[in-house]
């Protein structure tokens, strides 16, 4: 029989999330044999590793390749979003400059507001598992899902549990995680398939505008996959006032600017 180690984890801010509460904020002994990557005992507890940006032992930084030893006092942190620790041994690249994002078969309207955003959000209601790790490693995009036995997956590098169950509280939850309040750029991509949106003439899509539409409006945009049309109606100033209510940095000069 193998002799048995002790070492001691301590898990900071929103990782809490994912332990029992008689776990939460408080030192946890851990038992184990032989020299365990680190990693391992981390997603015992039931942290995904992609939650995770910095470990520290017995006071120094260390990657998920180091292996636990007996009496280590080990201190899980998530990724900081003021602290600069750039100095330390972050576990994985920084956030993509133009974060790109895969979302799973629960955030359907999730994606819809983020591409309302500008950001790239690719959703299927018939994505597999596989396909969305698949495409999330090819296509550097970070996960974002409301499984959390998804974001386990060793190929992930960048993903996110989506805590709130209310669209508004999730987009404020992502955009906060991220830091992208700086990034918004609304109405670039089509709502229904992710697509960019470009000009189009008027003349060129006259035949398929109802009499009002072309009456009262001058300036259109379609979606270079699915061919979707949009112009800026009653239907953009609802989304604008969704935006408003919502105190998103940098909608307000664009609503102004469509007025």
């Amino acid at each position: 029989m193998k002799p048995q180690h002790t070492a001691e984890f301590r898990f900071y801010e929103e990782l809490n999330d994912f332990l029992p509460p008689e776990q939460r904020k408080r030192t946890i002994r851990y038992r184990f044999s032989g020299h365990p990557g680190i990693k391992d005992p981390i997603e015992v507890f039931g942290v995904p590793h992609t939650e995770v940006d910095l470990i520290v032992v017995n006071g120094q930084s260390v990657g998920f390749d180091y292996q636990l030893q007996a009496g280590d006092r080990v201190a899980v942190y998530p990724v900081f979003e003021a602290l600069d620790i750039s100095s330390l041994v972050r576990l994985r690249e920084k956030p993509l400059r133009n974060p790109r994002f895969i979302l799973d078969v629960n955030l359907g309207k999730l994606a819809k507001r983020m591409r309302l955003l500008g950001f790239d959000s690719l959703y299927r209601n018939d994505y597999r598992d596989a396909d969305i790790v698949n495409i999330s490693v090819n296509e550097r995009r970070i996960v974002l899902t409301r499984d959390r036995r998804l974001l386990y997956i060793k190929q992930i590098n960048h993903g996110y549990w989506v805590r709130a169950t209310d669209v508004e509280a999730q987009v404020d939850e992502v955009l906060r995680r991220f830091d992208l309040y700086g990034l918004i750029h609304p109405f670039v991509r089509c709502l229904m398939c992710n697509g960019v949106l470009a000009p189009v003439a008027k003349a060129d899509i006259w035949d398929r505008l109802e009499p009002k539409t072309r009456l009262y409006y001058e300036d259109f945009y379609q979606c270079v996959d699915c061919r979707r049309i949009y112009w800026q109606g009653s239907h953009m100033e609802n989304m604008l006032q969704r935006l408003a209510d919502l105190d998103y940095p940098g909608v307000k000069r664009l609503s102004q600017k469509i007025k």
